[in-house]
C-alpha cells in the first residue's frame, strides 16, 4: 500500500494550523515561477551550523520572498535547528523525532498544499546547493505542473567516489524500469508541482522517497524536465550528510522494486 495521508503528529510536534499563517492572509504571495505561486521547502536534520548561510542566500538570490515562503522542516533536530531557521527568517514546522527526508518532503509539500502555493523548490539544508542554482531550477519549466530536477556534474563538482557510484546505481535502475533516461536521481535541489506530487501516494519515509516519486511521476505522465545545475562539495573534513553510501542504496533499490510492484497491481486493478 501507499501512503498519501497526513502524518500523525505527536502533541510534541508542530500541529498550528497552516491556516493560520496563510500568506495570502497578509497579501500576495511573493515567491513566484511563471505566475504560480511559489515556495522553498528545506528538509534539515541537524543543520544548525549550516542553514543560517542556506537560508540568507535563499533571501538574497530571492529577495521577493518573505518568511512565508521558505518553510523549514525539522526532522527531529536536537541542536537547535528550528531556532536557527526562525531567527534567519523562514516559517518552521517540525517532528519531534527523525522521521526520514522522504517524510519532512511529504510534510513540507502538505504545508504548501495547505497555504495555496502551486510549486515546491526544495533545498538541501547542507549548503550543497548554491541559491542561483536553486533560481535555475526553479525558473527551469513555464509549465507550473512539471516536476525539475537538478542534474549535477559529480564529478565535476569534486563529489565523493561512493555517491557518484550510488547516483550511477540509482540512475541505472530507475531509467530502466521508467523508461526514461534520468541523469541525475538523487539530487535534492528540485521543483515540485505540490497537488499532483501529493497525489501520487508514497511508500518510503527516507531519501528512497526522492527515487520512488521519479517512477510514480513517470507513470502518471507528469512532465519531467531536467536542468543542469551547479552545486558546492566542501572540503572532506567540512562536509554533512546523513546519507549512507551502502544502506541509503540499498533501501533505494528495495523501494524501486516495490513501487514497480505497486504500480504492476494498481494497472491491473484498473483493467484494460
Amino acid at each position: 500500500m501507499t501512503e498519501s495521508s497526513t502524518p500523525h503528529l505527536s502533541r510534541r510536534e508542530d500541529t498550528s494550523s497552516a491556516a493560520t499563517r496563510d500568506p495570502r492572509a497578509a497579501g500576495p504571495v511573493g515567491l513566484r515561477a511563471f505566475g504560480a505561486r511559489a515556495c522553498v521547502i528545506i528538509p534539515a536534520y541537524e543543520a544548525s551550523r549550516t542553514l543560517e548561510q542556506v537560508i540568507a542566500g535563499l533571501r538574497s538570490t530571492f529577495p521577493e520572498a518573505r518568511a512565508e515562503d521558505i518553510l523549514v522542516v525539522d526532522d527531529g533536530s536536537t541542536d537547535g535547528t528550528s531556532a536557527v531557521a526562525r531567527t534567519s527568517g523562514a516559517t518552521v514546522f517540525g517532528f519531534s523525532r527523525n522521521r526520514g527526508k522522504g517524510a519532512a518532503l511529504v510534510r513540507g509539500l502538505q504545508e504548501a498544499a495547505a497555504l495555496g502555493y502551486d510549486v515546491a523548490l526544495t533545498v538541501d539544508a547542507d549548503g550543497q546547493h548554491p541559491a542561483a542554482s536553486a533560481r535555475e531550477v526553479l525558473e527551469a519549466s513555464a509549465d507550473p505542473c512539471a516536476l525539475v530536477l537538478g542534474v549535477r556534474n559529480l564529478a565535476g563538482e569534486g563529489a565523493p567516489r561512493a555517491n557518484r557510484f550510488s547516483n550511477g546505481i540509482s540512475n541505472f535502475f530507475l531509467s530502466t524500469f521508467a523508461g526514461h533516461r534520468f541523469l541525475d536521481t538523487q539530487c535534492g535541489l528540485r521543483r515540485y508541482p505540490v497537488a499532483p506530487t501529493l497525489a501520487l501516494g508514497r511508500r518510503a519515509h527516507g531519501y528512497a522517497f526522492e527515487a520512488e516519486v521519479l517512477l510514480r511521476a513517470s507513470a502518471a505522465g507528469i512532465p519531467i524536465v531536467q536542468k543542469q545545475v551547479r552545486v558546492h562539495y566542501p572540503p572532506e573534513d567540512e562536509r554533512v550528510t546523513h546519507f549512507h553510501s551502502v544502506r541509503d542504496p540499498i533501501r533505494i533499490i528495495a523501494t524501486v522494486l516495490l513501487t514497480l510492484r505497486d504500480l504492476s497491481v494498481e494497472r491491473r486493478s484498473k483493467g484494460p
